[in-house]
């Protein structure tokens, strides 16, 4: 099973344990069901934000820079600033 077939299954399985919820077909005590039902997509959407955001803040605290890619990228750098010059345009 391909990584897309099986997020459609889980995503195809949690809204219908969503909607058995929803339409109480599965019994919840009253307060449940009254309160928290109703807003658990909002919370799982906030929820999926915030991790989102963890993962980011993750990714840029343990980037690590390379001397070679800075190299390369100079490298192009100057190739563009050579080309652009042999078109005529300033770039300095």
């Amino acid at each position: 099973m391909t990584r897309a077939q099986q997020t459609i299954s889980l995503a195809l399985l949690m809204s219908s344990l969503y909607l058995c919820l929803f339409l109480e077909l599965i019994p919840l005590p009253p307060a449940l069901q009254k309160d928290i039902v109703p807003v658990l997509p909002f919370w799982l959407l906030v929820s999926f934000g915030a991790w989102l955001l963890f993962r980011l803040g993750w990714g840029m605290l343990t980037f690590r820079d390379t001397p070679a890619a800075h190299a390369e990228l100079m490298e192009e750098i100057k190739l563009a600033k050579a080309d652009l010059r042999a078109k005529g345009v300033d770039v300095d």
